[in-house]
C-alpha cells in the first residue's frame, strides 16, 4: 500500500533533487505517528510508505531543502535489521534555520538546544521527536571533499 502525505511546503524541490545516496534509517514503535511529526514539524516530503494499518514497512521522506532523506519502518524486535526507537540522531542542513525554528515552535517541539549562533560560524538549534531521536539543524552544509576525490 502506498500513501500520500500533502507537503505544506512551499520550497518543496524534493520532485526534482538527484536521490540521496545515504540515508538516515529509523525505527518507531508508533511509525505513522513519527511521519506525521516529521512532515508537519519538519517539513519532510512522504515519497513511498508502504503497509497496512499501523505498521509501516518501509517508508521513505525526503528533505526539500536538498537531496537528503530518511528511511523508516515500524520497530520489529528480533529482526535481524532493528534498532531500538528514540536511538538515532541527524543533522538537516536548512538554508533558513530561523524560519524553520519558528515552524518547530509553533508545533511546540521539544526543543534541546535553542537557535543561537555556534563559535564556528553557524546558526543551528536542536530537537528531539516524539520516538527520541535527536535532530540538529543549520546552514553549514558539510567540508567540500578534498581535491584528490574531485572527478
Amino acid at each position: 500500500m502506498t500513501t500520500t502525505h500533502t507537503n505544506t511546503n512551499t520550497n518543496a524541490t524534493a520532485s526534482t533533487a538527484p536521490n540521496p545516496t545515504v540515508w538516515l534509517a529509523l525505527h518507531a514503535a508508533d511509525a505513522p505517528a513519527l511521519i506525521d511529526y516529521l512532515v508537519d514539524v519538519f517539513g519532510f516530503v512522504v515519497a513511498a510508505r508502504y503497509g497496512e494499518g499501523d505498521t509501516v514497512d518501509h517508508a521513505e521522506l525526503r528533505w526539500p531543502d536538498g537531496a537528503g532523506g530518511v528511511m523508516l519502518g515500524s520497530h520489529r524486535p528480533g529482526n535481524a535489521w532493528s534498532r531500538e526507537p528514540g536511538t538515532a540522531g541527524g543533522y538537516v542542513v536548512t538554508a533558513d534555520p530561523d524560519a524553520l525554528y519558528e515552524r518547530v515552535l509553533r508545533h511546540k517541539a521539544d526543543v534541546v538546544r535553542p537557535l543561537a549562533d555556534t563559535d564556528y560560524g553557524s546558526r543551528e538549534f536542536a530537537v528531539r521527536d516524539p520516538e527520541g531521536n535527536l535532530w540538529s539543524f543549520g546552514p553549514y552544509p558539510g567540508a567540500p571533499l578534498p581535491d584528490h576525490f574531485v572527478a
